[in-house]
């Protein structure tokens, strides 16, 4: 369950942005997770809550944003939408592609309350 570690490293990354920013209490974090990233969503969701147990960012809500794939054929350049991460162009047939999108882990914003 890779996924654990996984958010221990979002909590960390989000608890030093703030930190530096001398952010007040985190809200919201914004994700977005490719469809062909190996994460588990469901996984991650509860290894995120049980990462952040105890800590100031327990009440803090997380929200999964799914991105879906897209891909390049590198011989006749048409982008698709790929069922599989190995699969055939559904305009020329030709094997291999080339992944644009659909593999990102990014933590896309930070919603935080200002300190008084």
């Amino acid at each position: 369950m890779h996924e654990l570690s996984i958010a221990i490293s979002i909590v960390d990354t989000v608890l030093k942005q703030a930190e530096a920013a001398s952010a007040g209490p985190v809200s919201e974090v914004n994700l977005d997770i490719g469809v062909f990233s190996g994460i588990e969503f469901e996984s991650l969701k509860f290894s995120l809550d049980v990462a952040t147990k105890g800590s100031i960012l327990e009440k803090t809500v997380f929200n999964i944003h799914r991105v879906e794939a897209v891909a390049e054929c590198p011989t006749c350049h048409h982008l698709y939408t790929p069922e599989r991460v190995f699969s055939h162009c559904p305009e020329c047939s030709q094997p291999g592609i080339r992944l644009i999108r659909g593999t990102e882990l990014q933590i896309k914003s930070l919603l935080v309350e200002q300190n008084e």
